[in-house]
């Protein structure tokens, strides 16, 4: 993502607490600047929050959407590192760019490899993990990096469990002197949380600091983000987005008179402020915290409900992103929710998100979400996803979108778990047992959430229908946001799944659509000079596509030029994936486009016809 401002702009140091550490550890020159092929000038801006939303350089809003890399990270094989070589990952960054439309990345990395031993910061991990980060970056992803646990260690498990965790190093359980783990009886990975005493005792010491571990973990993230910050080029450091400190954050057990919410307030939220201030001191001063609640605080199973959200906060303004996950635990259990999801299953549920995250003033991003390809309720995958997916692009239901489209709310930035190319090829000795090696699904307490694999002849191909993952969404607005739906016509098996379509009262646009995606856009303009960005999946093909707009009508957009109001345009990163972009100059307009795969060669006759529904349309339920 190249661009003459965003290396001016870079911070080149990280502060000179740090530098006798990385000098020592055999630190090196920041990498050449690259060149990324596809970029225009207005690509490749650090992202910052501003007014509840991600902003680039230019002023635009941005969504993020992409995946989680990956829960390979959890294993072993592969040392705590998402990828076995630098070429594994650069193949499966160009494939999720390609093929599962992902402009960004939540990127896993692991605290037992980054230290191993108490005190001293593996930078050989560190290195490899960075060269992994660039080859995202390199093609045009956006990077956050996460420190992952599950269960707080692999190393409170024994050889023979059925389950296993990932996160703190062997020496910080060590200290604990934990209980032999138990889950008693236990049907999924997940009770292990509230269940299993060691478990527990493991994640209570962590945020009450017993033998110092927190202390620990905050000195090698500033260790390991000051590393990342040296060894990327500033071009490359503008699209690392911020920092997720910890995954699924959760008490362990409460002190006498303690709750869910006065533990946020108490220990969680001071955690995230000493790693606020750990990433200022590494150089990352320009880029927030995507913090996550109490793991509870938003689950649909009223008796795993705990109260949370980041209540006793305040207002969390641009430093810090509201970070959140969403499964669907009545779904997942197969038990408490009968049947496929529906139209709007999630509106609500991810409606909350939008809200708690305007009531802190930032943005949000739902850093998890997913469910199960195999196993006796993945049945429900296409239509669990559907539904999820829906609700990130807008707060209304497909039935009600076109009558009320106003209250869509912003649209939300998210990353699906997950993207593992290793799926179905591991080879995880579980918990170190010769005699208990793993080499099915994710490789990991019988998950399979793996939205990629690799086939025979080794290139990546999807598990889930492609036009439910490549989608068209706004990936950069010139101004504001107002409404967008997505009509993605993703199947359920044989059936192809319509929850949003085009309204008999709007003929022609209706016509034009026919059986055919499409995806609405309307925002308010902010007189900037870059435009309006949509990604345009391969299901899009720039030749066949057709885009109805108050800017203009087009089949076949052409090649982007300045002067051009709608055009199609590769995007950066070599990788083939294309741009719609729409351009205006003016402040405070409302603006909308209708971009469509469904039509055949229409007449100009039909593009004006269609282009005065929408308008009144638009002048009706918008203003």
């Amino acid at each position: 993502m190249p661009n003459i401002r965003a290396r001016l702009l870079a911070v080149l140091v990280v502060l000179c607490g740090l530098c006798g550490f990385l000098t020592a550890a055999g630190a090196s020159p920041a990498a050449a600047d690259a060149t990324f092929p596809g970029s225009l000038p207005f690509d490749g801006t650090a992202l910052t929050v501003s007014n509840g939303r991600f902003v680039d350089g230019n002023g635009r809003e941005v969504v993020l959407r992409g995946y989680n890399v990956s829960g390979e990270t959890k294993l072993d094989e592969n040392k705590g590192l998402p990828f076995a070589s630098v070429a594994d990952a650069r193949k499966s960054a160009t494939a999720l760019r390609a093929l599962g439309g992902g402009n960004s990345i939540r990127f896993l990395l692991s605290w037992a490899y980054a230290e191993p031993v108490r005190g001293q910061v593996d930078t050989g991990y560190l290195a490899a993990a960075t060269e992994q980060m660039r080859a995202f970056l390199d093609a045009g992803i956006r990077v956050y990096p996460d420190f992952h646990q599950d269960l707080y260690s692999r190393h409170l498990f024994n050889q023979g469990s059925w389950y296993t965790g990932d996160g703190a190093p062997k020496w910080a359980v060590d200290l604990g002197g934990y209980p032999a783990e138990s889950c008693g009886i236990c049907f999924f990975w997940g009770q292990n949380i509230t269940q299993n005493g060691a478990v527990k005792a493991a994640q209570y010491d962590f945020w009450h600091n017993a033998h110092g571990v927190q202390d620990n973990f905050l000195a090698t993230a500033q260790q390991a983000m000051a590393y990342v910050r040296q060894h990327l080029s500033a071009e490359e450091f503008a699209g690392v987005l911020g920092f997720d400190p910890y995954n699924e954050p959760y008490a362990g057990a409460y002190d006498s008179g303690q709750t869910s919410r006065t533990w946020e307030r108490d220990l969680l939220w001071p955690f995230y402020v000493k790693f606020r201030a750990r990433m200022d001191a590494a150089g990352w001063q320009d880029k927030p915290a995507f913090v996550e609640p109490n793991m509870f605080w938003n689950g649909n199973i009223d008796s795993q409900r705990q109260e949370g959200g980041l209540l006793d906060v305040g207002t969390l303004g641009s430093r810090y992103v509201f970070n959140t996950h969403f499964y669907d635990q009545k779904a997942i259990s197969g038990i408490l929710m009968w049947g496929k999801a529906a139209d709007g299953q999630y509106v609500t549920d991810f409606g909350t998100v939008r809200d708690r995250a305007a009531a802190t003033g930032t943005t949000a991003v739902v850093s998890e979400f997913g469910h199960p390809l195999a196993g006796n309720v993945s049945d429900k995958a296409p239509t669990v996803l559907k539904a999820m997916y829906q609700a990130l692009d807008s707060r209304v239901k497909g039935a009600n979108w076109w009558t009320t489209p106003a209250v869509s709310g912003p649209v939300l930035s998210g990353s699906q778990w997950q993207w593992d190319i290793y799926w179905g090829r591991h080879h995880e000795l579980m918990n170190g047992n010769p005699d208990k090696v793993l080499t099915g699904g994710d490789a990991w307490n019988d998950e399979d959430l793996s939205a990629v694999r690799l086939d025979d002849s080794g290139n990546a191909t999807l598990r889930q229908d492609a036009r439910l993952l490549d989608r068209v969404y706004p990936s950069a607005t010139s101004g504001t946001t107002v409404a967008f739906t997505y009509e993605d016509r993703s199947r359920d098996g044989s059936t192809t799944l319509t929850w949003n379509p085009v309204p008999a009262s709007l003929p022609t646009t209706k016509q034009l659509v026919g059986s055919g995606q499409y995806a609405l856009l309307v925002w308010r303009s902010a007189g900037g000079a870059a435009p309006t960005e949509l990604h345009l999946p391969a299901s899009f093909p720039t030749a066949t596509t057709t885009v109805v707009s108050d800017l203009g009508a087009v089949y076949a957009p052409p090649a982007y030029t300045s002067g051009t109001k709608i055009a199609a345009a590769v995007e950066p990163g070599g990788t083939g994936s294309r741009r719609l972009l729409l351009s205006t100059s003016d402040s405070g307009a409302v603006h909308y486009a209708l971009v469509t795969n469904g039509a055949s060669a229409p007449s100009a006759t039909q593009l004006a016809a269609a282009r005065t529904e929408l308008s009144a349309w638009v002048a009706q339920k918008v203003g």
